[in-house]
């Protein structure tokens, strides 16, 4: 028994030496996605890749914890600069990737677009809102781009409150 452990130890001591951490498999497939998608938006949808997991401090949050906002991807899609989320999943049986995003999930990447966009002098450009959705299928990924799945305009103050919150 000790042996088959010291075995596994220096085993897993060997495979860390100079090829950096070992990656739970999860981890692993999400990567793999990404990169899939990131071939896919440049060769096929023709996409300009600018930055690739773009993370930026937002604040902090209601215990005084840092909170930052990651974007997978971002692009220009011709004139309209696209800010990316990649849901990568083992399968679609039982929820399709998308739903992943949900509101909390979009609310912060609108976050992190927002400081992107301010920190970049972009702030006037055109933007939108993508997800690619992939899945392990027959020797590769399947790839589904999802344009404009959804809109910052209800994480915006409406002018209701910037009216009546200066008085």
């Amino acid at each position: 028994m000790l042996d088959a452990i010291k075995k596994l130890v220096s085993g897993r001591i060997r495979a860390s030496e100079g090829a950096g951490p070992i990656q739970a498999a999860h981890l692993e497939l999400g990567s793999r996605g990404e990169r899939a998608a990131l071939q896919y938006l440049e060769r096929e949808a023709g996409y300009l890749i600018v930055a690739t997991n773009f993370i930026v401090p937002l604040g902090r949050g209601l215990r005084n914890q840092k909170i930052t906002g990651e974007i997978d991807i971002v692009a220009y899609d011709k004139d309209t600069l696209v800010f990316v989320e990649v849901k990568t999943r083992a399968s679609d049986v039982f929820s399709a990737p998308e739903r992943a995003v949900d509101l909390r999930k979009q609310r912060q990447i609108a976050r992190a677009a927002r400081r992107y966009r301010q920190m970049m002098k972009v702030s006037e450009e055109t933007y939108r809102f993508d997800v690619v959705t992939v899945i392990p299928g027959d020797g590769g990924f399947i790839l589904e781009l999802l344009p404009g799945y959804f809109s910052d305009s209800i994480f915006q103050r409406s002018r209701y409150f910037e009216r009546y919150s200066s008085t």
